[in-house]
């Protein structure tokens, strides 16, 4: 009699949960590390998004003599009315190559006036942190995830306003007295709800009051990174700010003027 050697092929049970097992293991270990590749590579973009306001901030000042108005006749709430409520965002349009977009602004309009409709809708990818998740304000107008520092609170009342991005005026250089380098112009504003986050609306400013990334309704320099937010001075350089930064070294570099000496951390980037 013939025998036939037949034999088994396949694996069992109990090998494919090793199997299994490995490769759970695996990822758990890879997943993390993926993770903050991810957003290595979204803060990245956002620093660069920053550095690119700084050039158009400093192609404004070349072009006019002086760094933009913060909000040129602020108006508050969201009735409609005759003050233009127009942002420093908006100024600095034809030096962040959007000069056709800037065209269809009406200046002489509110930002909020049906005229400004369809400019104010467009989504501009250099003003949204990638690591942002905002919701709030009018879906129809284009979000920003940077909003510009009137100053601080921290060490006493923001009246008159301090910094540079203020209401209805503009500085030249010469008047920043604490120097560019030690200057906020602009700071992230994105870990939370922000009804007046729109590049158009001269809303998007706030003074700082706490420390970075303290939990608050208010506008503060708040952001999804991780122990920190990103902040631009007004040389040009971004700078990571931690949340354990001294309040009072932060204070500092909320104002244009304050005469303080003192370094700020981060380091250029």
């Amino acid at each position: 009699m013939e025998r036939t050697d037949r034999r088994r092929r396949g694996i069992t049970l109990v090998e494919l949960l090793v199997v299994v097992a490995i490769v759970a293991a695996l990822t758990g270990l890879l997943l993390p590390a993926v993770q903050a590749a991810r957003e290595a590579a979204r803060r990245t973009a956002c620093l660069n998004n920053l550095r690119n306001v700084g050039c158009a901030l400093h192609g404004h000042l070349l072009v006019k003599r002086r760094f933009p108005v913060g909000c040129l006749e602020w108006r508050g709430g969201w009735k409609p009315g005759p003050a233009r409520c127009l942002a420093w965002s908006a100024a600095i349009l034809p030096w962040l190559e959007e000069q056709p977009l800037f065209g269809e602004i009406d200046f002489g309009r509110p930002f909020d006036d049906p005229a400004n409709a369809a400019a104010a809708g467009v989504r501009l990818a250099v003003y949204l942190c990638p690591s942002a998740d905002r919701s709030g304000g009018p879906a129809w107008m284009g979000r920003t995830d940077y909003g510009g520092l009137t100053g601080e609170r921290i060490t006493s009342p923001n009246n008159p306003e301090k910094g540079v991005l203020i209401h209805d005026r503009g500085f030249a250089e010469r008047e920043i007295g604490d120097g560019l380098s030690k200057t906020i112009f602009v700071g992230e504003c994105s870990r939370g709800p922000w009804p007046d986050g729109q590049w158009i609306n001269g809303r998007n400013l706030f003074d700082q009051a706490y420390a970075v990334n303290w939990p608050t309704w208010e506008d503060e320099l708040r952001s999804r990174h991780t122990g920190g937010a990103q902040a631009l001075f007004g040389d040009g350089a971004v700078r990571m700010l931690s949340d354990t930064i001294d309040r009072q070294v932060l204070a500092a570099a909320c104002t244009r003027n304050g005469q303080e000496t003192v370094a700020i951390p981060g380091g250029d980037r």
